[in-house]
């Protein structure tokens, strides 16, 4: 088939349009308004690529037209959709491609609040490393998998968002796929956009372990409230934590530039692990994918010790950004208050002594909605400083948008320093006066102005050699 992506550069979107091109299909993709890493990203992937929404971009002998959920995309307003309706020429969601194009594969579906991302394009990678040329969908860059997107022969590894599929669609994208397993890393209240209360939130994760069959293996992370899920599936049920629990944990943690832990799992099983990854989610995360692999027997525990070694993470998911300054600069990726928890702890545990500044923007619909403002209350808690970027507007009419004044009051009433900050030059200039001894963290699903590219220069021409923190 020729198959176009409108809003191609989402990172499901190109993501599904490699898997495609492997599966011997002819794929173009067109988006607008697109930043870092990812629009360059898809520059670089080797299909045509278009900056602008155009009815020209459409190839003559298009065949199936996928679009993107983002609001920024237009939908039914989106010219390419519209040519593509008018020529006859069906439009689907790439949820929907992908689970047709996948129904006669092993499909793992890794999902949960957090963790997805990293746990996917980990599993990936060890699968790979063990020679079982895995297909794979991760929604994020990692540079330990040569792409996102990868059809394969062997187990397939899906991440699996609870995010709707669109805006006419309101089933969870992990709805349309067929998963044989599954390995859930988290279940905390999320998208409060479209999942008011915890309930609805919960509902499409019942769902998804409904779907596991009993032959297949649910892992799932010894939490409270997947504990309280957990009966809604027949698979073989795994249990993994941080701690010790009736199933796989991490032990004799010794966190650093590697960290190194012990992974414990039933009958006395134990691995000795190390990994370049920061924070003590990752060591979770780790232990959730070694829990998977190992339980299938899907590779050698030693294959599996030298492949977690080697996974070099994902991109802005606590990406070290400079080079030469004595001042760290981290990227994070801070799409919920969890994550943005996980990534200020992850800091706080590896740089203990250095004063931190995080940069922040409100990108993704929960951090800009009013119903969510009670997040700012504790998510900055152990930051010395914030800096607080304008919430984007796109979508900003289809839900309780806050504004920047709002934001910024509700972080100074829980006692953080914090100041807003407009354009690149002002959030340089703000950091442009430190000691030398602190540490920043920029934390945000979105472009960030920019500062991910243009900060870390700055910092290594104005604050000298790394030393040890």
């Amino acid at each position: 088939m020729r198959i176009h992506f409108t809003g191609v550069a989402g990172a499901g979107m190109s993501a599904v349009a490699l898997m495609m091109r492997d599966a011997g299909h002819q794929v173009s993709g067109s988006d607008e308004d697109v930043f870092p890493p990812m629009s360059t990203y898809v520059e670089g992937l080797g299909f045509p690529f278009h900056r602008r929404f155009d009815a020209a971009n459409l190839p003559q002998d298009l065949d199936l037209l996928v679009l993107g959920t983002s609001a920024k995309l237009g939908a039914e307003s989106n010219p390419e959709v519209a040519a593509a309706r008018a020529r006859g020429v069906r439009v689907t969601t790439f949820a929907e491609l992908l689970g047709e194009a996948t129904r006669d594969r092993d499909v793992t579906v890794v999902a949960g609040s957090f963790g997805k991302s990293t746990c996917a394009a980990l599993m990936a990678h060890i699968l790979a490393q063990g020679g079982r040329d895995p297909g794979w969908m991760v929604g994020a860059i990692s540079p330990a998998l040569p792409q996102t997107g990868r059809w394969g022969a062997g187990p397939v590894v899906l991440e699996g968002d609870e995010y709707v599929v669109s805006a006419s669609d309101r089933r969870s994208k992990f709805d349309l796929y067929r998963p044989d397993h599954l390995l859930l890393t988290s279940l905390v209240h999320d998208h409060v956009n479209v999942f008011p209360t915890f309930a609805e939130y919960e509902a499409p994760f019942r769902r998804l372990l409904r779907a596991v069959p009993e032959t297949g293996v649910a892992v799932l992370r010894d939490h409270p409230a997947i504990r309280a899920v957990a009966g809604e599936t027949t698979a073989r049920l795994v249990w993994y934590g941080a701690s010790p629990c009736e199933g796989w944990f991490a032990r004799d943690v010794a966190f650093g530039e590697t960290t190194r832990f012990v992974l414990a799992g039933p009958g006395g099983r134990e691995l000795p692990l190390r990994t370049g990854l920061l924070g003590a989610h990752n060591v979770e995360n780790i232990v959730g994918v070694a829990a998977f692999l190992l339980e299938r027997g899907l590779v050698e525990p030693d294959v599996l010790a030298r492949a977690v070694k080697s996974f070099s993470g994902i991109r802005r998911r606590l990406d070290r950004l400079t080079a030469a300054s004595r001042v760290p600069v981290v990227e994070g990726f801070g799409s919920s208050y969890t994550k943005a928890r996980s990534a200020i702890e992850a800091m706080r545990l590896h740089f203990p002594q250095r004063p931190l500044t995080v940069v922040f923007e409100p990108h993704a619909f929960s951090w800009r909605s009013r119903d969510a403002l009670a997040w700012y209350d504790t998510v900055f808690e152990g930051v010395d400083r914030v800096l607080v970027i304008p919430p984007p507007t796109h979508g900003a009419g289809g839900h309780h948008q806050s504004t920047h004044a709002e934001i910024l009051d509700r972080i100074a009433a829980a006692g953080v320093a914090v100041e807003g900050v407009v354009t690149a030059d002002q959030a340089v200039g703000a950091l442009s006066h430190l000691t030398g001894s602190e540490a920043v963290l920029l934390l945000s699903s979105g472009p960030l102005l920019g500062l991910p590219d243009s900060l870390p220069p700055v910092f290594d021409r104005l604050y000298g050699q790394v030393v040890p923190a």
